[in-house]
């Protein structure tokens, strides 16, 4: 099983940035070429979502439902179906004096058993870039003038 932690420090309350992490459009503006369909708004416990984009040129899609959420601490999205064997998102935000730590752990299996297992450091990589790219972009909105066109003050 592979495992990618990411912890990003975001100068900005934790409600804020909880909401911003479970909003179907921001996650959408924080991820390149990325589509969602099947929900909207902000992500709740049981809501599933599919999310669309091109790698390597080629279409994947991921169907994730939240799985378990503690408001403002907490939440987990599983893949129902995607091109993981597995894939578990965990999202934890604690306040920290300055503003909130977020923190992204992802676990994932490759399909096809060992055959697929073969290709894990590719698969491992890219995910990486992927959870680096959007945390960035999370604190840049979160941080910024331009996050309360997702939320309410």
């Amino acid at each position: 099983m592979g495992a990618i932690v990411r912890e990003t420090r975001i100068a900005a309350p934790r409600d804020r940035v909880f909401d911003l992490a479970r909003h179907v459009e921001a996650h959408v503006a924080t991820m390149p070429e990325e589509r969602a369909e099947g929900a909207t708004g902000l992500l709740e416990l049981g809501d599933r979502v599919t999310f669309k984009q091109r790698q390597f040129g080629v279409p994947f899609e991921l169907t994730a439902e939240v799985t378990d959420m503690d408001r403002s601490r907490r939440f987990v999205d599983e893949q129902l179906s995607g091109v993981f064997g597995s894939l578990v998102h965990e999202h934890t935000f604690e306040e920290d004096g300055t503003g909130t730590v977020m923190r992204d752990t992802v676990q994932f299996t490759m399909p096809f058993g060992p055959v697929g297992r073969l290709g894990e450091p590719v698969a491992r990589r890219r995910l990486r870039g992927l959870v680096d790219y959007h945390a960035d972009a999370l604190r840049e909105l979160a941080e910024g003038d331009e996050w309360d066109q997702f939320l309410d003050d």
